[in-house]
């Protein structure tokens, strides 16, 4: 089975690479890939929210089946393209991919459907929003309706952080249209965890919990960032805690897409607040998590082709999803300055020395013309370790981490332990 993996981020290298391990895989391609990702699969040069090129070249290769990973393909309507052209598709199609798509359209299928979430208003007039921001006071969460490359919240700790929030995103449009319209929700309290779900668009099979780490320094302190790291499973988020969310939020969630006529087939990843008053909802996204997909899959004991195909089809109830035993731990190094400016071009060293301990994802690397894997973009890599128990994991992605070296790398020395 020829397999092609749209995207080209740590996120696809952590698929390509479980795919790579299945028995009815022969031949992987990914578009556009990455210098780690070349090492398994077929790196295509077609963009990957290119719909129509894409679809193109699947039929020109003779692909047997996609998986599209990234959200924005998936809100373009990807799989609706694919799946046209007789070509099958993994993820949701573009009517579905609306649950992250849009924040106003999941906040009100949460309300419809009774699914504990924080408190909100949406808004397009940026005076009412602001007047609605001094209303309620501080802490306050302010949210971008659209896609914002997982940067578009702003959890704003004064009124003045949140106005500022509010003009950025609807006067100076700094997340484009995705700014137009903004979710101002009450500010929760809790421990966050991430629970991704294999769905089929009536079943659903949860992954264990995980952890990743938003902001750029040790401390959870300065800018939000697309991930630092991740750890999976977490220790919070007990059976019980499982059983409450599988009751009150992740069927409810599927059922309630279902019933929309918007049935979700794909990874349905579900941000959560263990608040005081029982688990709710941060947010959904329609996609594996980034860094939390390189943790997660590192725990996979199951063929993940069998389960993409199980989900595709509606068949995911009669496949057993199994986990490994331990615990894994991913650490990005990243480039100097970002999530700001950085610099690109920078040679990697040490990659095959911490590959004997750690399985290194490649999330932002290039070939340059020398031949010399080197930094392309701000999240470079993804160090991610599997051992007995959590602290073994994080010990080892350290160890593993101090053999890699290149200019102004970054990564923050806390992961793991900074809830």
């Amino acid at each position: 089975m020829h397999v092609l993996v749209v995207g080209g981020g740590g996120r696809e290298h952590a698929i390509v690479w479980a795919l790579s391990k299945s028995c009815k895989v022969d031949k992987l391609s990914c578009s556009p890939g990455n210098a780690g990702i070349a090492e398994l699969a077929q790196c295509v040069p077609v963009k990957a929210t290119d719909v129509a090129g894409m679809v193109d070249w699947a039929k020109a290769n003779a692909v047997d089946f996609v998986m599209v990973a990234p959200d924005d393909p998936l809100a373009m309507g990807m799989v609706d393209a694919l799946e046209a052209a007789g070509i099958p598709a993994f993820g949701p199609r573009a009517n579905a991919a609306v649950i992250e798509a849009s924040k106003v359209f999941s906040k009100d299928l949460m309300a419809k459907y009774h699914i504990p979430t924080a408190k909100y208003q949406a808004f397009t007039d940026m005076d009412a929003a602001l007047a609605y921001v001094r209303s309620q006071g501080a802490p306050i969460v302010v949210k971008a309706d659209g896609l914002a490359l997982g940067k578009g919240v702003i959890v704003a700790q004064t009124v003045a952080e949140a106005e500022e929030a509010v003009r950025a995103m609807m006067a100076d449009k700094k997340f484009g249209e995705a700014g137009a319209r903004v979710v101002i929700e009450e500010c929760m309290t809790g421990p966050e965890v991430t629970v991704l779900a294999f769905c089929d668009g009536k079943h659903l099979s949860p992954m264990p919990a995980s952890q990743d780490h938003k902001r750029a320094y040790d401390g959870n302190k300065g800018p939000n960032t697309g991930g630092m790291g991740s750890i999976a499973p977490v220790a919070c988020y007990t059976p019980e805690v499982a059983k409450v969310c599988m009751e009150t939020i992740f069927q409810p969630t599927v059922d309630a897409m279902a019933a929309e006529g918007r049935p979700f087939q794909g990874v349905l990843y579900f941000g959560l607040m263990l608040t005081p008053d029982g688990p709710k909802v941060v947010e959904y996204n329609s996609r594996f998590g980034d860094p939390e997909c390189q943790s997660v899959l590192s725990l996979l004991d199951t063929d993940l082709m069998d389960i993409l195909t199980a989900c595709r089809e509606g068949t995911l109830d009669q496949v057993d999803v199994r986990w490994k035993p331990g615990a894994a731990c991913c650490l990005v190094l990243a480039s100097g300055g970002y999530p700001g400016p950085y610099q690109k071009g920078c040679p990697i060293t040490g990659l095959e020395k911490a590959g004997e301990t750690a399985v290194v994802f490649h999330a932002g690397t290039a070939r340059n013309n020398a031949g010399e894997i080197v930094t392309s973009g701000g999240r470079v890599l993804g160090v991610t370790a599997v051992e007995s128990d959590l602290e073994g994991a994080i010990a080892l992605a350290y160890q593993s981490a101090k053999h890699i070296s290149f200019t102004d790398m970054q990564f923050r020395t806390d992961i793991g332990h900074a809830f």
